[in-house]
């Protein structure tokens, strides 16, 4: 898939009022990949195990049909990766009969299915189905279309989050009208209860003298009236300010989730800038570094690198760098193994470091430039090729990296390995290094 079409599909989510919109988006996306192919939308309810409705962008428009299937009916291994969210799983040879299964028949009979899973505050909400036809040449089209359902599924969380959000506003609505009638309704039977009692009170005197001691019994049976209404009425109280305290729970888990959105928003306004910056620039350094700052700036690191593969087998070389050590030009070479980055790139783990005193055990970070103990290593790869090391430490205001910032880095690193990959930056930065 070019950058051009992830860039525009970029937009298109951002800027997408509904998840219908989202959808009808990400299919026109695939169309640009493969005229025959069938995206689809199964959500997906956990609590009961069943695939409850189908969203099949049709045009503009998107048709919708229930559904009672069950995810487990699938094979354990694909029923499996697919709760695992991550990448498509193909199911091959067994794609008639799954389909068949999720109540969802095709003209072409020998359609193979791919699913993969989407995945919302660690539970699996949804999983996009993608149907394409058997090729004997070429590459398929779900490792094409990757990198577009990654950019939907952060559209995707963002609309499960709305709704949920929207969701818990009818809740509290509900209780809020259903204690406030409670308290009307205990209100009106204390001030009855304390009118009967007051009646009684005033006819006492007439009473008195033909039966003072039947009046006397009238009026103490009022008095404890009162004071049953009374302790009612302080038992409302009590229910009222448990409510209140659920309520400012429920604000709470509002705030925590409007937070969260706010970061995938953020997170998709930066890819389309990465991919911006990948139509607009055309000489290498401009966009190795612009691709640098970007990443810093978002991720607040003051000191940060990206390392390139170099031609020698074995070896890269330093690309782009902010707040490194002067002594350090651009194009040194890093062998395999050798310090933070290149061991990273030989293992192609990510390396989070947190700790102070295992920080200060690797020897790149021994200089006068490191003020923090925590620092992120991830390595960029593209169809399990490797491009490169991205590093990133000295974060602002002495913070910490966290899992969390990993997987933001992650999902960066992908669109950053298919910009260089595409624009073939580490040939072309490493032609213009020498030429300088």
């Amino acid at each position: 898939m070019s950058t051009r079409t992830l860039a525009n599909l970029s937009h298109s989510l951002n800027v997408a009022p509904s998840l219908d919109g989202a959808l009808v988006a990400l299919n026109e996306a695939l169309l640009e990949v493969d005229r025959t192919a069938t995206v689809t939308l199964f959500r997906y309810d956990g609590r009961r195990g069943l695939l409850r409705d189908r969203l099949t962008p049709r045009g503009n428009a998107i048709v919708r049909q229930l559904l009672e299937a069950r995810l487990d009916h699938l094979p354990p291994a694909v029923c499996a990766a697919v709760g695992a969210a991550g990448d498509f799983v193909d199911l091959g040879d067994h794609s008639l009969d799954s389909l068949r299964l999720l109540g969802w028949t095709l003209p072409d009979p020998d359609s193979l299915l791919a699913l993969r899973g989407l995945r919302v505050d660690g539970q699996l909400n949804a999983v996009v189905a993608l149907c394409e036809s058997r090729k004997v040449f070429g590459t398929r089209t779900m490792e094409s279309f990757s990198p577009a359902v990654a950019l939907f599924e952060l559209a995707f969380s963002r609309f499960a989050d709305r709704e949920a959000r929207e969701e818990a506003v009818r809740t509290l609505e509900d209780v809020t009208q259903r204690v406030h009638g409670e308290y009307v309704r205990r209100l009106g039977e204390l001030e009855r209860a304390l009118l009967e009692a007051r009646d009684q009170a005033e006819r006492a005197p007439e009473l008195r003298s033909p039966a003072e001691l039947a009046a006397e019994r009238a009026t103490a049976a009022a008095a404890e009236e009162v004071r049953r209404a009374t302790r009612r009425s302080q038992q409302f109280e009590e229910q009222l300010t448990a409510a209140i305290g659920q309520l400012e729970q429920a604000h709470m888990e509002l705030h925590r989730r409007s937070e969260a959105l706010r970061q995938r928003t953020r997170t998709l306004y930066l890819l389309d800038k990465v991919l911006t910056l990948d139509a607009e620039s055309l000489d290498p350094r401009q966009l190795v570094d612009g691709l640098l700052a970007l990443v810093g700036d978002d991720m607040q690191a003051q000191r940060c690198s990206l390392v390139l593969r170099a031609p020698e087998p074995g070896s890269l070389y330093l690309a782009a760098a902010r707040g490194i050590a002067p002594h350090v030009i651009h194009g040194v070479r890093i062998m395999l193994g050798e310090g933070v980055a290149g061991r990273v790139a030989e293992s192609r783990e990510p390396l989070l470091v947190q700790d102070v005193d295992e920080a200060q055990a690797h020897p790149l970070l021994r200089d006068q430039y490191f003020t923090t103990g925590s620092f992120i290593s991830f390595p960029l790869q593209y169809h399990g090729e490797l491009i490169g090391v991205l590093n990133l430490t000295n974060r602002a205001q002495r913070g910490i990296f966290g899992e969390a910032d990993v997987e933001r880095v992650r999902l960066l690193a992908l669109v950053i390995s298919l910009v260089a990959c595409h624009a073939r930056l580490p040939e072309r930065l490493l032609d213009s290094l020498h030429a300088a």
